[in-house]
Parts: structure tokens; sequence; C-alpha cells
């Protein structure tokens, strides 16, 4: 055969033919019926609860939150959100160590110690328990005995939780790519790349991944094919989640917008800034019903309605809100800067509970088995809940 015939005709048919072959064989493995990780009554095993991000837990609260029990890490800090699964506790430090705790008693069932540290949050599925850390290492962590599993390095700081579609999890790096890799094996199905920073962990809703990203693009990824199935243009870079509500995206910016928008027409329906303190958004927003939830750098916690973006309420604190909220029945739980814990009502943004830690809260609640965990930036991890008389 003619080598020139074979270079110009035959190989690249072939390799069309086998990148075809891969990707459908990917479409059938991940059309398997694998479970979606969600949160449950007992359990909180992902960054905003579900795979859409929506930011709700299924566990309710006790109307009186009472301190259960802390724990201190001497020498460390944590800014990333607990994951529970089966009764414990699994969170990564700033100082770069892995633990697991007992939710009943805030025990340390293990640790294991790494080069670098993690201020992203811990995503849990299947025995195992998934992290990036600061030097763009993402792990995989045996959930039973701390030992790790496997780890896949990229080229630059990882601030995306772990997100799964069938077999596979998700994460994004400062080195702007989002990567596909097999949970089991850590091997690479598909990597997508945009054209600045990913800070916010990957969305999913379908075979739909979105990705909000620092180039100023809500960004829409086919996750059977691992290529781009749309963008939005938004008003400034940003690391914040969306969240997905059916064909609706919902996220903040760096330039102090929230959007609304419709992924698959590929249009923005409405936005809001604070005209008065307007301030970049780096909390990603709880949505449940009519009501979005998110803070603000402004210092304010605000609800807005879905339908138009209006401003239904606001609540105040003393310093930057860059924690994510999470709504539990007609109550939402967001920190603060100021070191306090908020409860407020859902539909009117007054305070019904506040717990004051000390120290700032970057992290977001994780609420599982009637419990809320959270974990502040000087090392303390609290657990609130009902207290049983013996």
């Amino acid at each position: 055969m003619d080598i020139r015939y074979l270079c110009r005709w035959v190989l690249p048919l072939f390799s069309c033919w086998l990148a075809t072959t891969i990707l459908t064989g990917f479409a059938q493995e991940t059309d398997t019926q694998v479970p979606v990780q969600q949160a449950t009554a007992t359990s909180w095993p992902l960054f905003r609860g579900d795979p859409g991000s929506q930011g709700v837990a299924a566990s309710d609260l006790p109307q009186t939150l009472e301190l259960l029990w802390k724990t201190r890490i001497d020498e460390d800090g944590f800014e990333g959100t607990a994951a529970i699964f089966d009764g414990v506790i699994y969170i990564g430090s700033l100082e770069g160590v892995i633990f697991a705790f007992n939710l009943e008693d805030g025990s340390q069932r293990w640790q294991l110690k790494t080069e670098m540290g993690f201020g992203t949050s811990a995503a849990y599925r299947d025995g195992r328990v998934f992290l990036g850390d600061f030097d763009g290492v993402f792990r995989c962590i045996n959930a039973e005995t701390g030992k790790l599993e496997w780890k896949y390095e990229v080229d630059a700081e990882i601030n995306s939780s772990g997100n799964f579609y069938g077999e596979y999890v998700l994460f994004g790096s400062q080195d702007a790519t989002l990567y596909c890799v097999a949970a089991k094996s850590g091997e690479l199905a598909w990597k997508h790349s945009i054209d600045d920073q990913i800070r916010c962990t990957p969305s999913i809703a379908g075979n739909r991944c979105f990705v909000a990203g620092c180039d100023a693009k809500l960004h829409v990824i086919d996750l059977d094919k691992g290529a781009s199935a749309g963008a939005v243009e938004i008003d400034g870079p940003t690391g914040a989640t969306p969240a997905i509500v059916g064909d609706l995206a919902y996220c903040g910016t760096e330039g102090g917008t929230f959007f609304a928008i419709d992924w698959k027409a590929e249009e923005v329906l409405w936005t809001f800034q604070d005209e008065v303190r307007s301030q970049p958004f780096r909390s990603s927003p709880a949505v449940k019903d009519d009501v979005i939830v998110v803070g603000g750098r402004s210092k304010e916690v605000y609800g807005l309605s879905r339908t138009d973006g209006k401003k239904r309420w606001t609540f105040t604190t003393k310093k930057q809100v860059d924690s994510s909220p999470v709504i539990v029945g007609d109550r939402v739980f967001i920190g603060s800067r100021d070191g306090r814990l908020y409860g407020l009502d859902l539909t009117t943004g007054k305070e019904v509970w506040q717990y004051e830690t000390g120290s700032a809260l970057n992290a977001s609640p994780a609420v599982a088995d009637r419990k809320l965990v959270i974990a502040s930036n000087d090392g303390v991890i609290y657990c609130f809940g009902e207290k049983i008389a013996k």
C-alpha cells in the first residue's frame, strides 16, 4: 500500500473510528445503573449535597440546636466542608491532613498526613473519599482504613471538590482543565480545557456538566463526549459553584452580579446586584422552591426570588460571607467570617438561631442524621444537634 495513501486516509479514518469507539464505550459504561450520589437523611456526601449543587439537606434538624461536641486540631485549620456517610465525617485540613471522625461523639477513626494542604471539600462514594490539594494532587482514600488507593496529579492547585457521573469522578483545577477520571482506578477518561482557571466544583444534571470559570463564562460540557455543549458570558471570573435546577443555572461572580441563566437556550434570564453594597460573590447558592439564598462579601446574606431575581430579604453579618448556605426545611444555615454560624428563617431572613465560634467560618455546613457539622479556620470541628437525656 502506498505510504502516502496510508498517512492521508487510512490512519486518520482509523483514528476517527478509534476515538468514536472509546467515547461510545464511555457513554455505554456511564449509562449503567449507577446510583446518583446525593444527600439522604443520614448522609452528606458532596460539597453542596447533590450533583446539581442545590444545597438542600434531606435530613431535618431539631428546632433548637445544641452543641453536641467539638474537636480541636492544634496548629491547623479548615476551609473545606465535611462529607458525612454512615456515621463518619471526612474532612481535609489546611495543613494537609485528611481526617475521619465518628459523627456520634467526634472521636477520631484515622488520619492521613500528606505533603500539602486542602482548601476544598471532601466527596464520598462507594467506600472511597476524594480530595484535591493546593499542589494539584487529587487523591482517592479508602474510607475504612484511611489508606491511599490512587492519586492523579495535575498542573496547578485544585480548589474544586469532586462530583460523580456514572463510574467517574470529575474535578477542576487552576490549570484551566476539567478532569474526568475513573473513580476506582484514577485512570483518565478525558479532560476539557477552558481559557482560564477552574475554581468551582463542577455541577452535574443528566449528562451535562456545568463549570463557572475564571474566563467569565458558564460552560456546559457534554459528559459522554468530554466536549463543549455551550457557554454563556457572565460579567467576571468566579470560583462559586453553580446551582442547577432543571434548565436553569444560578451563580454569582467576582463582579458582584448574581446570574440566572437558561443553559439550554444559552441566555441570561435575569441578574441581581446590590446597588448599595455591591461586592463579589464567593458563596455558592442554595435553591429551594422559589427562593435562592447566597452570601456576599458585602457582609450580607440574600434571599432572592427565583422568578425574577428580586430581593426578598437580606440579613447583615459583621464580616464577609464566603460560606455557602444549606437549606434545612424552612430554615437556612450559613457561616460568616465574623465567626458566627447563623440560622435564618427561609421566608423572612430573620435570625432564629446563632452560635459564635470565635474564628472565621469559610467552610459550609454539612447536614445529616439530624446533626449539623461545620469546621472553623482555627482548627475546630463543631457538631450541633439535639441532646438526648440519659
